[in-house]
């Protein structure tokens, strides 16, 4: 039998055959190594279905590997072996293999490529870290983009300038050069209410196997105590059933996603939304292949502009945009507070029971799904943690624990740059705060709320209309340069002192409420 010449170390979110770790990869010498470990299920206490999805599609990609001759050694979390963590169970790896060389594409989180560095240091042969090739802008790409000729860093980054350097370079709904329709951006025309007339399409359902209930069972044993519900589990977990989720979403959502990507509706958690991002964050899917199908649905005249354009925009405009930032912005880019929001988490923020209707919906379903659509996360849950001025941290740290799509790459530039301002305007050129009204619009969880979202004041009247009032008098300093904030500033400073004293009042009492009691961390999520 040949030598066993080097060890492929493959990560749960790098499960694409394609993955630069693979290339050249040989079955007669090469040993694909693969593991679960219980630091990286518990580094933060990740969601049940989280957690089931990732071991259980990791199961199912080392067999693909294996049907195709290779050799691969998989540590399952309850081996006896498992020493519980990364660097010791590749140490382990190596000499039980014998092998010459690691081989391994960068890991997607700052924290990881710290502790895979320091491995080089600790394995007794060589370990090369690769650029991973899924990503349509490498890391130099972004920096050559986001830096000026001298190398200096602007004082904002615009995702949009971003976004059409991207069409440029990827030919993405181009004709000669110039965007398809006239126009980058259809934004404009996603923004509409859902009528009662109109009905979410009926998604196929992806019911577990064998292999996926055993991760079940170990899941419930193991991880009783973690935030969220395991079943009903019918997520795709293989290649194959994923392509089978993007060809379904191509074919029917896709089609209504544009007018009502922006919509929300009680018992209703998908809608038109795709729910591909924890198929392609974890590399089951590739970004490029779902934009080019999505694009050939428009060139067919199966899909409008609109729907193609925003969600193709989602992948090489946000998706992009958002990893450039966290690699040029880290590590202290975690730490920003530019508000200075101090206000812990409310405990409701874990188990969904709070009298704010909207709010119950998102995180219960968050709760049961371990997914909330981009509009529940932005405009209800990261529009109240802004308004009532919730600390960054815990809620990065609460964003990364409850999605199945959530790694600190992704995650943690949203909620500091988007959801929560706390850059200064580094990704958002104005904070993404609303009133009651907003989400009135934009749902139908108004009409089922305890509160009345039509009263400005008073215990009866939605949190979110004087909590929005409360948090622009909060933080006049910060905003009122902030050129896109001047009409609303401008409306602040004409209310009257009896008016603000009755924001700040309704306020100060909500504050004070069992609404916002702080979660007994000596409880089980």
């Amino acid at each position: 039998m040949p030598e066993k010449r080097v060890l492929r170390f493959v990560l749960g979110d790098q499960l694409s055959r394609g993955i630069s770790s693979l290339d050249n990869a040989r079955p007669d010498t090469d040993v694909i190594f693969m593991a679960e470990v219980m630091e990286e299920a518990t580094n933060v206490k990740h969601h049940k279905k989280k957690i089931a999805f990732l071991f259980s599609a990791m199961r199912h990609f080392a067999e693909d590997l294996r049907d195709e001759g290779f050799t691969v050694d998989y540590l399952r979390l309850d081996a006896k072996s498992n020493p519980g963590d990364f660097g010791s169970a590749l140490a382990e790896a190596v000499e039980r293999h014998g092998v010459n060389r690691v081989v391994m594409t960068e890991p997607s989180e700052m924290r990881v490529l710290e502790a895979a560095e320091s491995w080089r240091e600790e394995l007794a042969v060589n370990l090369d870290i690769l650029a991973d090739r899924r990503s349509l802008a490498s890391h130099e790409d972004f920096v050559s983009w986001a830096t000026t000729d001298s190398g200096a860093q602007p004082k904002s980054l615009r995702m949009e300038y971003f976004y059409r350097e991207m069409r440029r370079r990827t030919g993405y709904l181009m004709t000669d050069g110039e965007p398809e329709g006239g126009q980058w951006n259809y934004d404009t025309d996603n923004r509409k209410s859902l009528p009662d007339s109109i009905k979410a399409p009926s998604r196929p359902r992806f019911e577990p196997d064998s292999m996926t209930r055993e991760v079940m069972r170990l899941v419930a044993d193991r991880f009783d105590a973690h935030f969220g519900d395991i079943e009903p589990f019918d997520y795709p977990v293989t290649r194959k059933d994923a392509e089978a989720y993007l060809d379904w979403f191509v074919a029917e959502a896709l089609p209504g996603f544009g007018d009502w990507q922006d919509a929300m509706k009680q018992g209703e958690p998908l809608l038109f939304h795709s729910h591909l991002s924890t198929l392609i964050n974890c590399g089951l899917l590739d970004p490029r292949e779902c934009c080019k199908k999505a694009e050939k649905a428009y060139r067919d005249d199966k899909a409008p502009l609109n729907s193609v354009e925003g969600f193709i925009r989602q992948i090489i405009g946000w998706r992009e945009f958002i990893r450039g930032v966290y690699w040029l912005k880290m590590p202290d880019y975690a730490k920003s507070n530019v508000l200075d929001a101090t206000r812990p988490l409310p405990g409701f923020f874990w188990t969904g029971k709070t009298k704010m209707n909207c709010l119950a919906q998102a995180i219960s379903e968050t709760r049961s799904n371990a997914y909330a659509h981009h509009i529940q996360r932005l405009m209800v849950i990261g529009n109240f943690c802004l308004i009532a001025g919730i600390d960054p941290r815990e809620v990065q740290e609460w964003f990364l624990i409850v999605y199945s799509d959530a790694y600190e790459w992704v995650e943690m530039p949203n909620v500091v740059g988007m959801a929560l301002f706390a850059d200064g305007g580094f990704v958002a050129s104005k904070p993404y705060a609303a009133s009651g009204a907003y989400i009135n619009k934009m749902s139908d969880y108004c009409s089922s709320c305890r509160f009345d979202v039509k009263q400005k004041s008073g215990e009866k009247a939605c949190p979110f209309n004087y909590l929005y009032w409360n948090f622009l008098s909060e933080n006049q300093k910060v905003l009122k340069t902030n050129h896109r904030m001047g009409l609303i500033m401008g409306s602040l400073r004409k209310l009257k002192q009896n008016r603000l004293d009755e924001v700040r009042s309704d306020s100060e009492r909500f504050f004070a409420s069992g609404e916002m009691q702080a979660w007994d961390q000596t409880e089980d999520l």
